[in-house]
Parts: structure tokens; sequence; C-alpha cells
């Protein structure tokens, strides 16, 4: 990935990686600062405050705005929407060159963050990080707030020594990476575009070669509610669910079988993951539930689109209803509540890519290596709508979407590195 020879100066490679030494300080209290703020889904806007007011006393050109639904809608890359967005704010920061002699990029990240579940399970409270040897502590720590830190902090290591981007950089922060990926999408239909993006997500310092498409839905189930004592009467819904999940995972298996598998998934060990995140029914411990409802996840392979998959779990549940009595004569409800986004994959080659694989050979000291994954990432609405080589590549952490999320503060250092080494070659340098 690397076997092509740098533009930089070594001397210059030498000075950015120290000068980013020298700022990481700032840079770790700059992501202890993004932890405090709990950027829940719904809860983003005083991070993104704080984020667009971090860009705007650094000099970029500022952009912020509410997501807007119906801006978005009709998108192939839309996924169905079931709050209010009236706290879905995205920020962008631009950088604009004296005169734009070199590529342009995106630099982008997401700041909303996973529920962080029962305190008590945590060593200590979320969004309190704290710092324990090489590892910083906290709710969004890995995912992913410290590239966001990256991003802002590998431009800061650059101007430090007088040099600023001469291609257009567009710094990106936004919502809704966890649940529907509209966030990255409304900045693409915004007009952001560029000839490469930069996604620092917690990547174990690998690049992600393919990952798989999301799809999101709730299921419903009516029963028959009556006493206990003439159970027998009834229709127990949140038993039924359990019939309706139980044919789920078998189409789970069917998805999963090798005669499904792109290539590129042929030796993963099961791809295809379903998850039941959610479930809620009844009204009474003493009553046959009347009702209950589910909410899942299930991934799909590249190349599958959303609306395929999607029939697929109709006619499942539709199947499954038919060999149950009470089922077939009340059928579950589906609605897709959140991601149905389709999954990419990075071919091989790409002068990008190979830029990348220079600058981290530089930060690491060892060839890039690259790997598929089997969750959701933003650089679908780059690669799929946008036409855009989308790098997702970023720092060591542990505990993502768990209890006692941390991520490690020398990655986080070696991955600002090569950022900074990257926009220097991409994008090319000006004198401040």
């Amino acid at each position: 990935m690397s076997e092509s020879t740098s533009t930089l100066d070594p001397q210059l490679e030498e000075r950015i990686r120290k000068s980013v030494e020298e700022g990481f300080d700032e840079q770790v209290g700059f992501l202890q600062d993004l932890v405090r703020h709990p950027s829940l889904r719904g809860q983003e806007h005083t991070a993104q405050d704080f984020y667009f007011e971090a860009l705007k006393q650094r000099g970029y050109a500022m952009d912020r705005w509410t997501v807007d639904v119906e801006d978005i809608r009709h998108h192939p890359g839309f996924s169905p929407v079931k709050i209010d967005y009236s706290n879905a704010i995205n920020v962008v920061g631009t950088h604009r060159p004296r005169s734009e002699t070199g590529r342009s990029l995106i630099l982008n990240g997401h700041m909303d963050v996973v529920p962080e579940g029962p305190y008590d399970l945590w060593s200590r409270h979320p969004f309190d990080p704290y710092i324990e040897g090489d590892w910083l502590y906290g709710r969004g720590s890995g995912d992913m707030k410290a590239g966001l830190a990256a991003n802002v902090h590998a431009l800061d290591a650059l101007r430090r020594l007088g040099y600023q981007p001469a291609g257009r950089v567009h710094l990106q922060s936004v919502v809704e990476e966890e649940c529907t990926g509209n966030g990255a999408l409304a900045c693409l239909t915004r007009g952001y575009q560029a000839d490469a993006a930069i996604i620092p997500e917690p990547e174990d310092e690998k690049l992600v070669r393919a990952n798989t498409g999301v799809i999101w839905f709730q299921v419903t189930v009516r029963g028959v509610p009556v006493h206990v004592r003439e159970a027998g009467k009834g229709a127990n819904a949140i038993e039924a669910a359990y019939k309706l999940i139980a044919g789920l995972r078998e189409l789970e298996e069917r998805w999963n079988a090798p005669e499904r598998r792109p290539a590129r998934f042929a030796d993963e060990e099961h791809p295809i993951n379903f998850n039941v995140g959610k479930i809620a029914g009844g009204d009474w411990a003493s009553s046959v539930p009347s009702w209950c409802s589910f909410d899942c996840r299930i991934a799909i392979f590249p190349g599958v689109s959303p609306q395929e998959a999607a029939a697929e779990i109709e006619a499942c549940l539709q199947e499954t209803a038919h060999r149950d009595p009470f089922l077939a004569n009340n059928p579950p409800e589906i609605d897709y509540n959140g991601f149905f986004a389709e999954g990419y994959v990075l071919e091989e080659g790409t002068e990008a890519e190979q830029t990348l694989g220079r600058a981290h050979a530089r930060s690491f000291g060892r060839e890039l290596e690259s790997f598929i994954t089997a969750g959701y990432l933003d650089a679908r609405v780059f690669m799929l709508y946008g036409d855009t080589p989308c790098l997702v590549y970023g720092p060591v952490s542990e505990n993502i979407h768990a209890f006692d999320e941390r991520v490690s503060l020398r990655s986080m250092q070696q991955i600002t590195t090569a950022i900074a080494l990257y926009v220097a070659e991409w994008c090319g340098l000006e004198e401040i």
C-alpha cells in the first residue's frame, strides 16, 4: 500500500510528528471536554456548540444547521426517522487556502454516542473522563470523539509549523451515525464534497476495506388479553413474539450461508448478525399480555439493497406467522425505524489509499492493514452517493457500546500524526 514514494521532505515529516506531540496535552484536554458533553441522540446540540466554537476560534468558515428530514427524505441513502430532529444539528468548519493548488479533503466524525446503560456497571460516571495509564475512559471517548479531536489537532499541528493545507478541507461533525446515517447524508445533500474523505472511527489502526449495511425495524404483535385464570382462552403476545424472533434467527442463518456471501466475506465467521436490542410488552403481571413489540437490527451484505432485504424480512415474518394458529389470523406489524443503509466496498489501489498507506507507515513504522467489519459506517454515504473514496481508519479503543469505554492515548497520537502527514501530502501545504 505504501510502495510509492512520499512527496514530503523527511525533515518536514519529523517536524510534523514533533508538532503533534507538542500539542498532545491540549488535544487530550479537548477530548475530555467533548466526553463531558453527554451527546446522546437528541442531546447532541451542546457538544456541537462546543465543537462549533472551537473551530470558529481557529478561523474556519463555519456552517451549522438543523437536519431537515424533508431535504433528504427522497434521497436513496435516507433512513426512516421516528423522532424529533429539533436538536439534530450538524457542524462543518471549512478551510479554504489562498490558492487552491492541492486536492480537497473531508475530515468527518460523528458526535452522537450510544446510551450509557446502568451507571452502577461503570467503574466511574460515564461522562466523567479520566485517565489511567495509556487509556482515557468515558462514553464516546473511542466512538468517536477521539477521532473528532484527531481531525482538529492534525490541522493544528501543521498550523504550529506555519503551514496550512493548499487544498480545501471540510471538518465535519455530524449526528445520527449511530442510528440512521442521516447526518452525513445531510452534509452531502448540502453540497459538501471532496476528492477524498477520512473518518477516524475506532478501527484498531487499520483501514476498513468493506462493511455491511444495516436495517433497523420494529415488530409489533397484538394478543388477546384475559385474566390469567383463563389464560388458555387468550393469546399471549409476548410468547407469540418469541416465535417470530426464532423465525428471524432462521433468516439470519440463511443469509450467512456460503452461497449468499460475496467473495470478500467468504472467510468471515458470521458476518450477518441479527440482534433484538429492545423488547416491551404487556401491562399487568396477572393479565395475558395483549401486545408486545421488539426492536431489531440486522446486517446486509454490500450490493444488497435495503429494499430487497426488507422484502425478505417481511416474507420471513409472514411465513413464521402462518405456522402458528393465532399469528396466522393476527399477523405482526413491521415498522422501519432507523438504519435502512446499504454496505460498501473500498476497492484497492486508489491514490487516496496509497497516500494513507505512506502516512501510516511513517507514523507507525509498519504497513497499513485492512479488514472487513460487520458494523455500520457513514463511509457508505461518501462511497455510494458522493463518488468519493472514504478511508475509515482510527485509534485502538475498547468497550465501545459497552461499559468502561476507553481509547488508547498512544494510538490516538499516532493516528493524529498519520492524518497530519496525509493532509500534508494529499492537499499540499502553503505558508500561513
